[in-house]
């Protein structure tokens, strides 16, 4: 009888924790859905705004205790993000590193094999995932974050810039 039980809870919770975060788990924001470029608009309390691609897997992992996320998990995809500057510390963890701001406009876009951070305004704080090797960027300067490979700020090229804003309608 207690095989059963135990059979029986696992096979409840195994979709549950099969599911993968994805755009649709961020709840207290207020999402809104744009269809050109497909995306998604995520209005979040304390001036947290989030543009996810149709496709980002992304999740809140820490909030205040007014509901405003402060740290987001993001594993694929592209993620514009707008915060109010003087609103509290925000940050987001991909597989390669973590961006940290205090209030600014920013681009992060994860693939298999590295994390793109690029500073449309204001100021980001980029490391590796452990911490380690962290630069600053302010505007114009972008960062790619992969095993083994130099953190390099650099000024992009307008063509990058341009293609990475054109997924965010921008």
């Amino acid at each position: 009888m207690k095989k059963l039980a135990i059979f029986t809870i696992c096979f409840l919770l195994a979709p549950v924790a099969a599911q993968p975060l994805a755009a649709q788990t961020l709840s207290g924001c207020t999402k809104t859905d744009l269809q050109d470029p497909p995306r998604s608009i995520y209005q979040c309390a304390g001036g947290v705004t989030l543009e996810a691609e149709a496709a980002t897997a992304l999740g809140i992992v820490e909030r205040e205790a007014d509901d405003r996320p402060t740290d987001i998990e993001l594993s694929s995809d592209g993620l514009y993000i707008e915060i109010t500057p003087g609103s509290g510390p925000f940050q987001i963890q991909t597989p390669h590193a973590i961006a940290a701001v205090r209030g600014t406009v920013y681009v992060v876009d994860v693939t298999d094999e590295m994390t793109a951070v690029f500073v449309r305004e204001g100021e980001v704080s980029v490391s590796r995932a452990d911490g380690s090797d962290t630069v600053v960027l302010t505007e114009g300067l972008g960062v790619e974050v992969a095993p083994g490979a130099v953190l390099e700020t650099r000024r992009w090229p307008q063509a990058r810039v341009d293609s990475l804003l054109d997924r965010f309608g921008r």
